[in-house]
């Protein structure tokens, strides 16, 4: 009786030995319904699907929004951690001194060996209460375009951009161009970068239903989709000087935060005889964004610059025609199938359009983007991460 006893407390205590604790930044999983959002919900559940052995622990300095947060089921081995007295922390100073220096002692804890910082910074302190760390860096674009930030978040993100280099075991780029990025700027070796792309989530690689088109959110068909906050930087006007060289009944559909961008672009429309064509979408949810991106007929995304564009692979997994903007990391997502062009050239990118428009969505070009972007399915993305984190337990 004794001797089973014994044997019954070695395997209780080899698998708490054994057992892989890893902590993720998870203040954007509960607060960004897009980009760095996205990525951090989608490759966490990705890894929680391909190893379910490992405990994930997602600290965030708050509840966030709830149904972002409860889009990540917790169950034994995924839960959030907040700071134990969250309900004092009402002060936006007070959350990010927990998340950027005492988060550390709660990982250590909860006995976190691994933190994963997902949106390109770390908390000070990793390596003192020795915690290995993996650090994405999605893109520098407040370096190599501070235009479009204000002065001084261009210098709060430099600090957090030099800090993580310093702090992390290991630095994730989302795109060669990235990592290119972050060798040339960041001054460190090709060999501390690793390349892992991201993955966009199944809602988007469902079929469309034939009936869908004419319905969906009220928008004429044929048109045209854009997604991504409508800012100077992803340049919609592109898109709309285009339109004026496009059929009258095709349309614009520009998905994505507002900014005073938005309504300059839109001024330009009415001043020129496309307001009418051009539709500006804010707040669309996930399933109805997904049915956009099944009812267009072309998907756009002339952006001046990018660290990957992950809602080029939402539209080429939902079977749309690509034309994407050079310049960045387009090509890189996008494969060679779609079609680029400048993103000041307003003829090419009409041409492209009318190009795409005339062959549409079951072309040998959509055919093969689709088989160009299995790479970046969501189980090998997750099990590449996994493969860097193994190396570091």
């Amino acid at each position: 009786m004794c001797g089973k006893f014994v044997k019954k407390v070695k395997i209780w205590y080899l698998c708490i030995v054994m057992e892989k604790i890893i902590g993720f930044d998870a203040k954007r999983i509960v607060h960004n319904a897009t980009g760095l959002g996205n990525y951090g919900r989608t490759l966490v559940a990705d890894i929680h699907r391909e190893a379910p052995g490992h405990r994930l622990l997602l600290f965030t300095p708050d509840g966030g929004n709830a149904n972002l947060r409860c889009q990540m089921e917790e169950d034994a081995t995924l839960s959030y951690v907040y700071p134990q007295h969250r309900h004092y922390m009402r002060l936006r100073l007070q959350r990010d001194l927990w998340r950027s220096r005492f988060i550390v002692g709660d990982m250590r804890k909860r006995g976190v060996q691994l933190f994963h910082g997902l949106s390109g910074e770390l908390p000070h302190g990793l390596q003192r209460a020795g915690i290995r760390s993996v650090v994405t860096i999605h893109d520098l674009i407040f370096i190599r375009h501070p235009e479009y930030y204000h002065g001084i978040d261009v210098q709060i993100y430099r600090q957090k951009f030099r800090h993580a280099l310093k702090e992390a075991d290991v630095i994730i780029a989302i795109s060669e161009c990235t990592k290119r990025d972050i060798v040339e700027i960041g001054g460190v070796s090709p060999d501390r970068v690793n390349v892992v792309y991201q993955s966009c989530a199944q809602l988007f690689q469902q079929k469309a239903a034939a009936e869908e088109a004419p319905t969906v959110a009220g928008i004429p068909t044929p048109f045209v989709l854009t997604v991504g906050s409508i800012e100077e930087r992803k340049n919609l006007l592109l898109l709309v000087k285009a339109l004026e060289l496009l059929p009258e009944e095709i349309h614009l559909v520009a998905v994505g935060r507002s900014t005073p961008y938005a309504e300059s672009v839109g001024n330009y429309a009415r001043q020129h005889g496309t307001g009418k064509r051009l539709h500006m979408l804010h707040g669309i949810g996930d399933s109805e964004l997904a049915a956009l991106y099944r009812s267009a007929s072309v998907f756009a995304y002339p952006s001046r610059y990018e660290g990957f564009g992950i809602p080029v692979i939402e539209a080429i997994a939902s079977g749309l025609p690509v034309m994407a903007a050079t310049g960045s990391c387009l090509e890189e997502a996008g494969g060679p199938d779609s079609l680029y062009v400048d993103p000041d050239d307003v003829d090419a990118a009409a041409d492209a359009l009318s190009r795409l428009l005339a062959e549409g969505r079951n072309s040998d070009r959509c055919h093969s983007s689709r088989q160009y972007i299995t790479r970046f399915g969501g189980a090998g993305i997750a099990r590449q991460m996994l493969d860097i984190y193994d190396q570091l337990f």
